[in-house]
């Protein structure tokens, strides 16, 4: 079936444009004007995606938000508003919402938007059921784990490489705690600079820093009561450790320039796709602050090292990305099925996902063909650069092929891969790659 997606907006102009590039992209459509034919509708809709209007004659999306995750807890909640606030935006991925869109909005950054939204249930229903997809026992256990310790308010250290699905299990873990009803922040802390991270994650008074012109609430208020998930941890700046380090000690934080500390209580999930072990000796990650936040570590190995999970995987995205785009595609021909298993992933489950989505596009009949996917073949059958060894070369020849595709676009090619663009930029630089 195709997703379902609620639209809740007053403005019958903007319900008929979302409900137009939404048919446009296969998707099941259902409309709503306000917060009460929201309530009239919940015995007989359930949706996927909600596009939730902040300001509703009867109500706010605030006000909604806690209903329809309490009615509809797996549906995720995209809020749509021409009156954005900062505050109204942090108030509203702390009561459930998904993201926070501003009004107007471009159709394609939004149907992005409603994508990655259904990457993450889809690939946290996965997760929860387990078996279904994952055949390796290293998955298998790393469920089981998941499942046994997501109760506990235990901090808790997932590894792996970039593409694994470390968000996806952070997901799960606060979806199966006692804190699920509490709001899940997120930080990536490679992505804000040295001078911001500390008032982002502590908060700031006003004046404790050029550009302060009002107090700040930091990171860990907004997830009180909730999760707070530091993506990318050895990224963190080494004396921003040493100040994480004592709140997860002494469960208090001191804003920025601040004179006094609050209680905090949030559960702490930290990610990262460096081996631990390495970032301590290369001076990018306290021991110590590794032992506190690691009471529990999680390890995602990458696609490669669990080969038997790739056309599970496969086949479940086929499913999806087949029912999006109304089409009627069965499976994988053999020759494509022993491509999917050879190649060796280096963007892992994000670029497997992607690349099944491409194929679904570019099919002509019932099954996908090798020739439908855009991966190298086998090693043995392939005529690529001999001079690395076997991963590199799989490597080097899968990032020309995609730099051939985007027409050199950076960018794109890396977010195809599933790679950040500074590693893209170093892989490029290391293989000799021109560009």
């Amino acid at each position: 079936m195709r997703a379902n997606i609620l639209v809740i907006d007053d403005d019958a102009e903007i319900r008929e444009l979302l409900v137009q590039i939404l048919q446009r992209s296969s998707y099941q459509v259902s409309q709503v004007k306000d917060g009460a034919g929201l309530k009239e509708a919940i015995n007989r809709l359930q949706p996927e995606i909600v596009l939730l209007d902040f300001k509703l004659p009867d109500a706010t999306g605030l006000d909604l938000l806690p209903f329809i995750k309490k009615e509809w807890p797996e549906s995720e909640v995209i809020m749509l508003t021409g009156h954005a606030t900062y505050d109204v935006a942090v108030e509203a991925i702390k009561r459930g919402a998904f993201h926070f869109q501003e009004k107007p909005f471009d159709p394609e950054s939004l149907l992005n938007l409603i994508k990655r939204a259904l990457e993450i249930r889809s690939l946290r229903e996965a997760v929860s059921t387990g078996n279904a997809i994952f055949q390796c026992d290293v998955m298998k256990n790393v469920v089981r784990t998941v499942r046994r310790v997501a109760p506990s308010d235990v901090s808790i250290l997932i590894t792996g490489e970039s593409g694994t699905g470390k968000e996806v299990i952070a997901d799960l873990i606060h979806s199966s705690s006692h804190r699920a009803s509490g709001p899940l922040i997120k930080i990536n802390c490679a992505a804000l600079p040295r001078e911001l991270i500390e008032s982002e994650l502590f908060g700031s008074v006003k004046g404790a820093f050029t550009g302060a012109h009002s107090d700040r609430e930091g990171l860990f208020r907004q997830a009180e009561g909730g999760t707070l998930l530091l993506d990318e941890l050895s990224e963190m700046p080494i004396d921003t450790q040493s100040k994480l380090l004592r709140v997860l000690q002494e469960k208090e934080v001191r804003p920025v320039g601040g004179r006094t500390s609050y209680k905090t209580d949030c559960r702490i999930i930290a990610a990262t796709n460096r081996k631990p072990e390495e970032a301590i000796r290369d001076g990018k990650m306290r021991e110590d602050l590794f032992y506190r936040i690691s009471a529990v570590s999680v390890h995602l190995p990458p696609l490669r090292e669990r080969r038997e999970d790739i056309l599970p995987l496969a086949t479940a995205f086929l499913k999806r990305f087949s029912a999006q785009a109304n089409r009627d595609i069965a499976g994988f021909t053999p020759e494509a099925a022993e491509r999917l298993r050879s190649f060796d992933w280096p963007g892992n489950v994000r670029q497997l996902q992607n690349e099944v989505q491409r194929a679904v596009l570019l099919c002509e009949g019932k099954l996908v063909d090798a020739p439908d996917l855009s991966i190298t073949a086998p090693a043995n059958e392939s005529t690529g650069d001999t001079s690395y060894t076997l991963l590199e070369g799989v490597e080097r020849n899968t990032i020309v092929q995609m730099l051939k595709e985007t027409g050199g676009n950076k960018l794109e090619t890396a977010k195809r891969l599933g790679i950040g663009r500074q590693t893209l930029y170093n892989k490029i630089k290391a293989y000799g790659i021109e560009t």
